[in-house]
């Protein structure tokens, strides 16, 4: 029975995203106070990123550094000349009253990152509108939990350097918008732009989304743009898209042409209730008051500086993927899993794969093993005690038939649980290899004891054979399973 197609929504959804993400330096955008996470509250703090009078900031050449590497890799046009703006606005936890940004000259802009689907569902290349550079501000911690209504600030977030990234409205679906962030923060990753944890609020993202409805007339009515924000997680992006399509097109329903008239909206998402609710109306760029911030000087920027960025980045994920599908046999599929793992496993994984020579192999024990293992232990590649060139002596094992797969993954998990080398934890368990003449008297002996999978056998039916596998076993463990089918077959077919 073939599974109905899903009905198709009677809208298009239009998202664009705005990310903000911090960037990996040891101090601020302005002043030289740490950006470590987790200090008591208010003690990475000077008067620069406190704002007081006669304080005066200085860029901070790494951040624009790790930021131009970010636009690069996302296809950017860099700006030769690009300056600071203030853009003004209240926030208790920002304690100039302003934030320094980039206005009418970010850095860089007109570019792209493409998020294609392993499995085939979607392709999409988005465009990128700009990528700039801008300080964070503090953060507001609100009892909730108390019942009250205290509100305390932190401001040693005030002043971090943050890269925001803002695209074209490309994306059409929640998933997609999944998808596209899992690659944008892949990319950063690999680049050491970011350590990208969303819990600590390194990564933080605004989602705009519409909705463009066919009407009977031909036209197309579009919803008011809503931003939303308050979401912790790429699952909470989906989930938030998905309600809020939804929503806006219950209303469309409800109020039809008048909803034209409704400003765009500002909107948070509750995680725990599963909605968006209503904020405030969303601010055009005039109230702003954006004006050249006159403490700090203009940046030029060289295309030998541009050069050099692009020198240092290293191959992207994109390229990755391709590469390791190419130079050693695997599927897309497997070349994703890898590369989304991050460098350190791809290197692990090339490392084994060259010992050994046959990269589908190599990729498997990854895939079901090694990782399996590193998420129960919640360790990093660079903690596992397996080095490459140990397991791939192991696997060197199994495919010259020393022991099957099963045996070896016994071996796995008392090297992994021992520390001890292959080579002895095979020696310790009794493990040998059987030679060929052994494994053809045990073969011969077990054809002999069992004349009816003998005749199955004669008459076709060769899947008979696997009866003598357990028998074969329990004479001698170290039998490989695969070897022992296999020539009692020959010895069958040639009597």
């Amino acid at each position: 029975m073939t599974k109905p197609a899903a009905t198709p929504e009677p809208y298009t959804t239009v998202i664009g995203l705005e990310v903000h993400v911090q960037l990996q330096t040891n101090t601020k955008l302005f002043c030289g106070c740490s950006t470590k996470f987790g200090a008591p509250p208010n003690t990475q703090v000077c008067p620069v990123c406190l704002g007081l009078p006669g304080s005066l900031p200085v860029m901070n050449r790494a951040a624009f550094q790790l930021a131009m590497k970010a636009a690069l890799a996302l296809e950017c046009r860099i700006a030769p000349f690009t300056k600071w703006d203030r853009k003004n606005y209240f926030y208790p936890d920002l304690p100039k009253g302003y934030q320094i940004s980039q206005f009418d000259l970010p850095f860089s802009s007109d570019g792209w990152l493409e998020v294609v689907d392993p499995k085939g569902a979607f392709a999409r290349k988005v465009g990128i509108i700009r990528v700039h550079l801008e300080e964070d501000a503090g953060k507001s911690m609100h009892d909730e939990a108390a019942g009250t209504a205290d509100t305390r600030i932190d401001l040693n977030r005030a002043g971090t350097p943050l890269c925001e990234i803002v695209t074209q409205p490309d994306l059409r679906s929640p998933q997609e918008a999944r998808a596209w962030l899992n690659e944008l923060k892949l990319l950063l990753v690999y680049l050491g732009v970011s350590d990208c944890n969303m819990q600590e609020g390194s990564l933080r993202v605004d989602a705009n989304v519409n909705l463009h409805i066919p009407c009977p007339d031909g036209s197309v009515a579009k919803t008011p743009i809503v931003e939303i924000k308050n979401m912790n997680s790429f699952r909470s992006v989906e989930r938030a898209l998905i309600y809020e399509a939804a929503r806006q097109y219950d209303e469309w329903q409800a109020t039809g042409a008048e909803l034209g008239t409704t400003p765009k909206q500002t909107r948070g998402w509750d995680d725990p209730a599963g909605v968006t609710r209503a904020q405030r109306h969303k601010e055009e760029s005039s109230d702003y008051r954006y004006f050249p911030d006159p403490d700090l000087v203009p940046v030029t920027v060289s295309e030998a500086e541009i050069a050099a960025v692009r020198a240092s980045m290293g191959a992207p994920p994109t390229v990755l993927r391709t590469t390791l599908a190419e130079r050693w046999k695997i599927s897309a599929y497997d070349a994703d899993v890898l590369v989304n793992q991050g460098r350190e496993i791809v290197a692990y994984f090339e490392e084994v794969a060259t010992r050994v020579g046959e990269g589908k192999v190599a990729s498997n024990w990854l895939q079901q093993d090694v990782l399996r293992t590193l998420n129960e232990r919640g360790e990093a590649i660079a903690a596992f005690p397996i080095r490459p060139d140990a397991l791939a002596d192991l696997i060197g094992r199994v495919q010259q038939g020393d022991f099957d797969t099963s045996r070896g993954r016994e071996i796995f998990a008392e090297v992994l649980a021992s520390g001890r080398s292959v080579a002895d934890v095979v020696a310790s368990l009794g493990i040998a290899a059987v030679g060929d003449d052994e494994l053809i008297a045990l073969c011969r002996e077990l054809i002999t004891a069992n004349p009816k999978i003998v005749a199955d056998v004669q008459g076709g039916k060769e899947q008979a054979a696997a009866g003598l596998i357990g028998q074969a076993k329990k004479k001698n463990p170290n039998v490989n399973p695969a070897k022992v089918r296999q020539t009692c077959i020959d010895l069958i077919k040639a009597m």
